[in-house]
């Protein structure tokens, strides 16, 4: 389903990167892919990331960064609306994770897995000459 989001920003030109792809500078209008509940869609990254690059000098990078669901991590709703000052400092995020977290911490394999000693059969001749 597709979810209008107006993005705005004081003062007004930034350009505007939605993972990583330039949809223009602001007030701009993006389309964003969600489930019908109004929550982001899991696309294979754990994150959706808005990003508003400065117009001028002494103006800052802003960025906002919404959660997915991927592999059953929390999932953020779709805003109508976002909005950029870009004469405040970005915001103290802890840094995105670049992996997914491992599947179990300090566990058995997932599967039993036998590496005792093994028993051997050989048929053919009776002999052999080396």
């Amino acid at each position: 389903m597709a979810y209008y989001v107006q993005i705005d920003a004081t003062p007004p030109g930034a350009r505007i990167e939605a993972n990583g792809q330039d949809v223009g500078q602001t007030p701009v209008t993006i389309k964003i892919f969600g489930d019908p509940d109004g929550t982001f869609h899991d696309f294979g990254s754990y994150y959706y990331v808005v990003r508003a690059l400065p117009v001028t000098t002494n103006q800052y990078v802003q960025t906002r960064l919404f959660r997915t669901g991927h592999f059953l991590t929390p999932q953020d709703r779709i805003p109508s609306k976002i909005y950029f000052d870009m004469n405040q400092p970005a915001p103290a995020y802890p840094p995105a994770p670049a992996y997914p977290p491992p599947a179990y911490y300090y566990g058995p394999p997932p599967y039993p897995y036998y590496y005792g000693p093994s028993v051997r059969f050989y048929f053919g001749p009776g002999y052999h000459r080396w």
